[in-house]
């Protein structure tokens, strides 16, 4: 069960919807909206990953054995390797989410049901590209706990996903009530370093795959 929290919360730093709640409070920076805006992207988000996760725990139930031997075996080990020095390449490499983030930002207007579909598009998108998105699954699958814990599993397992994304967007709320605080300061201060802080991100994640892999190895 702790390897799954620990892969949930790798997936949980997710900088595509943390930019997107950041593209939300700038087109509601002098309206009372923002607080549903960011309700509904984060419901949606979670709703995509959920869906997501519980259609992937059924398969793994279908195929318990295998998923066991592969979660017993080396190639996990190198899987994770190879996925963490793959994501540090990548942040080498560069990558810039705004033109994403541009591209949703008609639904961002206004709070309503294409936010929330929006949002849930993310989530998919996001857990669907996700290798420890599956890993986590599968220690989950494999917890040997009971049917109905390993799906309430589920819902806490989408929940932690979105637990940094959700931080930020209570976090954006706060700094929009109290913009000279010490925390919105520090927060201004990582948006005028924003490809250093996206960099960062990728080289911690791709720091601890690589660890995991080699423990498990």
């Amino acid at each position: 069960m702790l390897h799954a929290v620990s892969f949930a919360l790798i997936d949980s730093l997710n900088v595509l919807l943390i930019g997107v709640l950041f593209a939300a409070a700038v087109l509601h920076a002098r309206k009372p909206t923002y607080g549903k805006v960011a309700t509904l992207l984060i419901a949606g988000d979670w709703f995509g990953v959920f869906i997501l996760s519980l259609f992937t725990m059924l398969v793994f139930d279908g195929i318990g054995d295998l998923v066991q031997r592969f979660l017993h075996s080396p190639i996990l080990g190198v899987l994770l390797i190879a996925t963490g020095l793959l994501s540090a390449v990548l942040t080498f490499r560069g990558g810039d989410p705004t033109p994403m983030i541009q591209r949703v930002s008609a639904p961002l207007q206004t709070a309503s049901r294409k936010t929330f579909f929006t949002g849930m598009s993310l989530g998919l998108i996001q857990s669907v590209t996700s290798i420890p998105f599956f890993v986590g699954l599968a220690y989950l699958s494999d917890s040997g706990l009971a049917t109905w814990s390993r799906y309430l599993g589920v819902v806490m397992y989408a929940s932690l996903a979105l637990s940094l994304p959700a931080l930020f967007g209570l976090l954006i709320g706060f700094i929009r009530r109290h913009p000279d605080s010490p925390v919105a300061l520090s927060i201004e201060r990582l948006g005028t370093h924003k490809d250093a802080t996206i960099a960062a991100s990728g080289y911690v994640v791709a720091v601890v795959l690589i660890l995991l892999g080699i423990l498990h190895l």
